[in-house]
């Protein structure tokens, strides 16, 4: 090389001293280039946009408690998504949502969205649509009878609202994909979720529990995009803990835990500037965004500096009454905050759900109601009582503080492996996926005499102790976890359903079946058969995308396995991959246990629909897609998914009509702030306004709930909305089906809110018996914070 190199400079330079200046060009203009070349090797994306369902009448997805119905929005909730792509290669999409799971219905109807958008670029193969879990999101938008018949069936509107918010966040990463380059970090979150289960987890061989610290994983991975010119441009990270902060008795929309710490993580963002041009991220603003009262939350950039709050800011305030109730066009109540940042490129940070099936963020510990003694070890119950056994968040008796902490630890972990990330990203995009039908699966297991024995998965099947719940939302009626036998008054209740037949019964022991779901299809199926599996690769990180939650152990093994997989060839190039879990992914089929934990029949076990060898099944399946990877072959697929969008039912009544009482408007003042009112930080201020069903109009991307702040004399600038974690949308009505509602707002004033004047403002739409729906406004009197 040196002395091809020689000739070259010989060639080149030797003819003359007027050929220095053209070598020197050169130099230059090679060096110049170099870096750009190696300074981007994908092509990155980042998009959100708004999924929150029907803020009224919907049960919400989760507990399957069905008095929990939604009445307002605490936060929120959004689809998030990357796509990574080699600039002439292959692209991968992730998506993130803040709903309780993916659905296969949701997804089969996006990806036909993005064909016609974009032909074969997007695809069930290079697509991933993930839930975070949270059990504070409106139901009915699964296609599996079991999971809609809390919600009274299919919520159309809850679908839709998934669908066309994951198509734009698509969109919108697309429309974003610029030169980028990738980091990967990891590091122990230890104070964000215990076992749930540990009597089942003690039933995993000592010898293989013996290689771990916890009886849950504690490390979050994270990966950070950083566009060439912005700089760092989001986040995404992988962390298992439950979305059950909030509890099985609430009823304002959230994204729990994981929601509120992506709503931290972007305002710490957009606090410091993230992205802008050569952004150098620091730790500036944590303290600032949480101090004492803990309420970080958004603002928009037109809330001018602090001021002190004087007499004469007192006495203006009180010039200003409520306006009373007045109609709007429709396209005035949306994009208010968000509107003073449409042209700057947004900061997209999402918290991925992994192998949670068995932690819990309530990590104080299980309790009884009744005494306050500890619950029992192996049933989770108290004096043989499940319904009283009940986990504590780091926040108890307050559900929205215990949401705040594990929201904020997680946040600030994701901070720390945000600015500390130095592990650059390296090498193919590449994925696999195919569908598998997991009613009779042939699974190879180790035999009893050393061997290898082939044995089958079942048809889905649920076990009594599903009926017990868990301790983050315990059951009802006289079921426990940890039940092998069931009940005869039981078993004879499900026999009016379906009575499994031997065959079934002998392949989910020891389950003793409470529900035959797997067989049971009237009016249709009433749980999934045919199930995706799916590995994306981006350089040295891989991400395995399943349709359930793993337990701990379950999702150890699964890694490991694919991970040995990976790296069995010797050519290197699998060396040093961090491999990570990403639950609720595509659709979803409950539960997936370890074979050891399925023998105990807590509720995980319980719930693990195909049998005591679906991991083994998983394991195998993956280890196939991984061999077919690192071959470079593709994987053959022989079944597909039903599509049942057209047998769906929604029992769910709509909305007839709104009305107040006589001589009162849409948007009047029902109860207001008290007159000539002062505010101190951390304090609670609120107002109930005439309003009418949230469903008429989800105000998608908008806002029923604002605080505006006083700029001058007579201008009002909106300062936070329904997106943020200081202000309640709580939605009522005086009677189940009274026409009649109200909205009650409600603002805890923030540590660093500036001092000023400020005025509650609800926004909403009513529907007449006759005519089209009209949207309305109304503000509060005005009052001072100091």
């Amino acid at each position: 090389m040196m002395e091809a190199s020689s000739c070259l400079r010989y060639r080149v330079c030797g003819s003359g001293s007027h050929m220095i200046w053209l070598c020197l060009f050169l130099v230059v203009v090679l060096q110049s280039c170099s870096p750009a070349l190696s300074d981007s090797p994908y092509l990155v994306g980042m998009g959100s946009f708004d999924i929150t369902g029907p803020a009224a009448d919907v049960n919400m997805m989760g507990y399957a408690n069905t008095e929990q119905i939604a009445s307002g929005i605490h936060f929120r909730l959004k689809a998030r998504a990357f796509i990574v792509a080699e600039p002439n290669g292959k692209r991968v999409v992730f998506v993130n949502l803040d709903a309780c799971m993916a659905s296969q219905l949701v997804t089969i109807k996006v990806l036909e969205r993005l064909k016609a958008r974009y032909g074969d670029l997007y695809n069930e193969n290079n697509v991933a649509i993930s839930g975070i879990h949270t059990h504070a999101g409106p139901g009915g938008y699964l296609q599996y009878v079991v999971y809609i018949v809390t919600s009274l069936g299919f919520v159309r509107q809850s679908f839709d609202v998934l669908v066309n918010g994951i198509e734009q966040c698509i969109v919108e990463a697309h429309n974003n994909l610029r030169p980028g380059k990738i980091y990967v970090n990891k590091g122990d979150l230890l104070d964000a979720g215990v076992n749930r289960s540990p009597s089942a987890y003690l039933n995993n061989p000592a010898e293989e529990r013996s290689k771990y610290q916890y009886n849950v994983d504690k490390e979050m991975t994270l990966i950070k995009f950083v566009d060439d010119e912005l700089g760092p441009v989001g986040s995404f990270n992988w962390f298992a803990t439950h979305g059950t902060s909030m509890s099985r008795t609430n009823s304002l929309i959230s994204g729990d835990n994981k929601g509120a710490a992506a709503r931290f993580m972007e305002d710490w963002a957009e606090q410091n500037g993230i992205p802008k041009q050569g952004a150098h991220v620091t730790n500036d603003g944590l303290e600032s965004l949480h101090r004492i009262s803990g309420l970080p939350r958004r603002v928009s950039s037109i809330i001018p500096e602090p001021n002190e709050i004087t007499d004469d800011l007192v006495q203006l305030a009180s010039s200003y009454e409520a306006s009373g109730g007045r109609r709007l066009s429709g396209s005035s109540i949306t994009k208010r905050i968000r509107s003073t940042q449409e042209n700057k490129p947004k900061f997209v940070s999402a918290f991925c759900q992994s192998n949670c099936g068995d932690v819990s963020p309530n990590v104080l510990g299980t309790f009884c109601i009744d005494t306050g003694l500890p619950c029992d070890f192996n049933h989770s119950t108290c004096n043989g009582k499940n319904e009283l056994c009940y986990g504590r968040g780091p926040g108890y008796p307050d559900e929205f503080e215990s949401t705040r902490i594990i929201g904020s630890r997680q946040f600030l972990k994701a901070v720390d492996l945000f600015n500390s990330a130095s592990e650059e990203i390296q090498g193919r995009v590449d994925y696999r996926h195919t569908y598998l039908d997991f009613s009779q699966l042939e699974v190879n297991v180790p035999s009893s005499t050393g061997g290898q024995q082939v044995v089958k998965t079942c048809p889905a099947a649920m076990g009594f102790a599903f009926a017990a719940g868990t301790t983050d939302g315990p059951g009802a009626f006289d079921f426990k976890q940890g039940d092998v036998k069931g009940n005869p008054f039981w078993r004879l209740v499900r026999n009016l359903l379906k009575t499994p037949g031997k065959e079934q019964v002998d392949c989910q022991a020891p389950k003793p079946i409470l529900l035959d779901t797997g067989e049971m299809k009237e009016p249709y199926d009433w749980a999934p058969a045919i199930l995706p599996i799916q590995i994306i690769r981006i350089g040295q990180l891989v991400i395995l995308c399943v349709p359930g939650e793993f337990t701990t152990m379950a999702g150890r093994r699964l890694r490991d396995s694919v991970k040995k997989a990976l790296t069995s060839d010797n050519s290197g190039e699998f060396n040093g991959i961090h491999v990570v879990l990403a639950g609720l992914t595509n659709t979803y089929s409950q539960y997936i246990t370890t074979f050891e934990e399925y023998q105990i029949q807590r509720y995980e076990g319980a719930s693990t629909l195909y049998g005591p060898h679906t991991l083994s099944g998983y394991i195998q399946e993956f280890q196939k897609l991984a061999a077919a990877m690192v071959a470079n072959k593709e994987v053959p697929t022989n079944f597909q998914p039903p599509d049942m969008l057209d047998k769906q039912i929604g029992l769910l009544p709509g909305v007839m009509f709104d009305s107040t009482p006589p001589g009162v408007k849409f948007g009047d003042v029902s109860s207001d702030v008290p007159a000539s009112s002062t505010f101190r930080k951390g304090s609670v201020v609120n107002a109930t306004f005439y309003s009418a069903c949230p469903r008429n109009d989800l105000l998608t991307d908008g806002t029923f709930a604002l605080v505006e702040k006083l700029n001058g004399t007579d201008n009002w600038v909106p300062a936070y909305d329904d997106d943020d974690w200081s202000l309640r949308f709580v939605w009522s009505r005086p009677a189940k089906l009274s026409p009649r509602s109200f909205a009650t707002l409600e603002w805890t004033v923030p540590e660093d809110a500036p001092s000023g004047v400020y005025r509650l403002r609800h926004f909403g739409a009513s529907k007449p018996l006759f005519g089209s729906i009209k949207h309305f406004t109304g503000t509060s009197r005005a009052f001072a914070v100091r």
